[in-house]
């Protein structure tokens, strides 16, 4: 198996631009972005200068918006702050498989494309797992649980560090919940990562009691707590 280097989760949007999605960056100077539709966050060095905000600045546009994920870095002060979330990043122990997610029936678990990004939009609407946009699946593999031909279930792979894969967009439709979906489709996501010799990660927010229980039966366990930032830029 791959040891992913602990710190590369220290920066993993960095990580993720520079390496495994550096085909979905946009950069200036030191600053870099997803593309727009795939993802808004955005990555500076971890020492940033003044410059660097304002290529970023450059980068993205007056007036727009940048995830700085969880990035501790401080913006100058004409970036107008939008919000602050407290949260914290989960990792599987080094070389073990998640543990078994229970049975969901006859459901059908699919793998996830571009033709189905209208379905995946519309879930994401109704459960709000966080940002999702009409490109976000082509950062990894995507899964849905299907149940009499609709989509009521998804999770899928986001950002990708060195020797990691982030787990994400865990949602279930509220008609659908209570059945076990979520914690079928972490399970495969972390089986499959866990088979090519990576090692899964994922973020959820602290307020977030419900998904918390979910990882910790699936073997998730807190590597460090985190705080997720948003800004607009002047």
């Amino acid at each position: 198996m791959t040891s992913g280097a602990a710190d590369a989760l220290d920066h993993p949007v960095g990580a993720s631009l520079r390496g495994r999605h550096a085909e979905l960056a946009r950069r200036l100077g030191r600053a870099a972005t997803y593309l727009p539709d795939v993802a808004t966050f955005s990555a500076l060095p971890a020492d940033p200068e003044p410059a660097d905000w304002a290529d970023l600045a450059r980068l993205l546009g007056r007036g727009a918006f940048a995830d700085m994920f969880s990035s501790p870095a401080t913006p100058p002060p004409d970036w107008e702050p939008v919000f602050v979330l407290e949260g914290r990043q989960l990792v599987l122990p080094d070389g073990t498989p998640p543990a078994p997610a229970g049975s969901t029936g006859a459901a059908e678990v699919v793998e996830l494309g571009a033709a189905d990004v209208p379905e995946m939009l519309d879930l994401v609407a109704r459960t709000q797992p966080g940002p999702f946009w009409p490109r976000t699946h082509e950062l990894g593999t995507y899964l849905g649980v299907r149940d009499g031909g609709r989509l009521v279930a998804m999770a899928g792979e986001r950002l990708r560090p060195p020797g990691w894969t982030e787990i994400s967009a865990v949602c279930t439709a509220p008609e659908a919940r209570g059945r076990g979906h979520a914690a079928r489709l972490v399970s495969t996501l972390a089986t499959r990562v866990v088979t090519r010799g990576e090692r899964p990660f994922l973020h959820v927010a602290e307020a977030n009691t419900t998904a918390l229980a979910l990882y910790g039966r699936l073997g998730f366990e807190t590597r460090a707590k985190v705080t997720f930032r948003g800004y607009r830029t002047p």
